[in-house]
């Protein structure tokens, strides 16, 4: 009985060592074969990102921000893409999150269709059931992710304009002629008050204090008496 610790896999010529390159290019085909598909000959791609250096301004952003399609196109397809959903049932997060989903397959069939305008009905269809399968996941978290910084991004903008208006308030308020009134007495009494701690805390400070030497301190003590015989 061959012992674990002495047991060694085979190295020969049927039996390659995996290395880190090997394995790195395993995971990009395993990669591109779910954000890819292969029609009559020809690679299409699943990934809506993978035609951005097709993209202009417009339509990236059109694709990158959720929320661009009006509630009337969503409806329809939502049980396109999720039949297994009980759409009454889903919270409001839950409900914006496969919303957005639901847009981005739509966004994505719309950019195939217009990079790849030989394709057929069936051959979109396939394109569809396809991302249907492995797509379905990642569009999720993309709009999961896309929705979290616009939340992030606009409570940085209402704490942005929550301090301007308060500076603002505060800058109209002392412009008027009403504060400047009432202000004037008071900082007049602020000055004056700290003008006289000042004065206090110097005068205290040079005060001269005259300290008794130790030895005429003993001579002056009165002798002590003696006991008497």
């Amino acid at each position: 009985m061959v012992s674990p610790r002495r047991f060694r896999y085979p190295r020969g010529p049927g039996f390659p060592v995996l290395t880190a390159a090997p394995q790195q290019d395993l995971q990009l085909q395993r990669r591109l074969q779910q954000d890819s598909i292969e029609l009559a000959g020809k690679v299409v791609y699943l990934n809506p990102f993978l035609y951005w250096r097709r993209f202009d301004a417009n339509t990236d952003r059109w694709l990158r921000e959720p929320g661009q399609l009006p509630e009337d196109q969503l409806s329809p397809n939502r049980q396109r893409f999720y039949p297994e959903l009980a759409w009454d049932l889903l919270s409001d997060e839950e409900r914006a999150v496969k919303d957005g989903a639901v847009e981005m397959f739509l966004k994505s069939l719309e950019l195939i269709s217009t990079f790849n305008p030989e394709l057929t009905s069936g051959q979109l269809l396939e394109v569809e059931r396809k991302m249907a399968v492995t797509k379905k996941r990642a569009f999720e978290r993309w709009v999961e992710r896309s929705l979290r910084r616009r939340l992030q991004q606009q409570a940085s903008e209402r704490r942005r304009f929550d301090r301007e208006r308060l500076l603002r308030d505060w800058g109209e308020w002392l412009a008027l002629p009403v504060t400047r009134q009432a202000l004037l007495p008071l900082s007049t009494l602020m000055v004056l008050a700290v003008s006289l701690g000042w004065w206090l805390g110097s005068q205290q400070f040079c005060r001269q204090q005259i300290v008794q030497p130790a030895v005429g301190a003993a001579l002056e003590a009165p002798a002590p008496a003696l006991p008497r015989p």
